[in-house]
């Protein structure tokens, strides 16, 4: 009984550290999040902008110690993973002062594996192989099946953006096609009267 609650309560970790989130960056604006980890621990981060602008943002990830460890400008969806070289605050920045007015919507989520201490105490509590053995396969199971859920969420959220491409673009082509057929039909009258004119001064004269 104990061993099926120290999975369930590993499956809700493993969901609460691999969630995605939506926040909205104002113009001349900076969004920042904070992780305290411990050294050696597995950390990732995904992102990609949903909604505004020309759907890039600046990204940037510093380290306890000032360290730039990610710094990408005007990017639209990213993914990148390591593991803390030092322990504590890690800080996560998504930057829109290049935006002029328009605000961007991010998707992202922050990923945070076990700290080296933490797998130490599992190793030295378990006792019995089997659980063990079952206890690995169903972290590796939760944390693919977050993985599919977080692939699912950024398809849908580019699927959302091609649309949104999609429909701008044809709509620009209707009415661009009714701007040609508006101005050639003028032409055309605008010549049949002059023709018009033309041959009524002829008439006169």
């Amino acid at each position: 009984m104990n061993w099926l609650i120290s999975m369930f309560l590993l499956a809700c970790f493993a969901w609460r550290t691999g969630q995605s989130y939506f926040i909205t960056v104002d113009a001349h604006s900076e969004e920042c999040f904070f992780d305290n980890v411990e050294y050696g621990t597995k950390m990732g981060l995904t992102f990609e902008i949903a909604e505004g602008g020309f759907l890039d943002i600046d990204v940037r990830i510093v380290a306890p110690d000032n360290k730039i460890m990610y710094d990408g400008e005007q990017e639209s969806s990213g993914k990148f993973t390591f593991a803390a070289h030092t322990g504590g605050v890690y800080t996560y920045c998504f930057s829109n002062f290049r935006g002029t007015m328009t605000p961007k919507v991010v998707m992202f989520n922050m990923f945070i594996g076990e700290s080296p201490s933490q797998q130490a105490k599992k190793q030295a509590v378990e006792g019995d192989t089997s659980n063990a053995k079952l206890e690995d396969m169903i972290k590796e199971l939760s944390e693919g099946l977050q993985s599919v859920k977080s692939e699912q969420e950024y398809m849908a959220v580019r699927d959302r953006n091609h649309r949104a491409i999609n429909e701008s673009t044809n709509f620009r082509v209707v009415a661009w096609s009714i701007f040609e057929a508006t101005a050639l039909l003028c032409m055309t009258l605008g010549q049949v009267y002059y023709l018009k004119r033309f041959f009524e001064v002829r008439r006169v004269v």
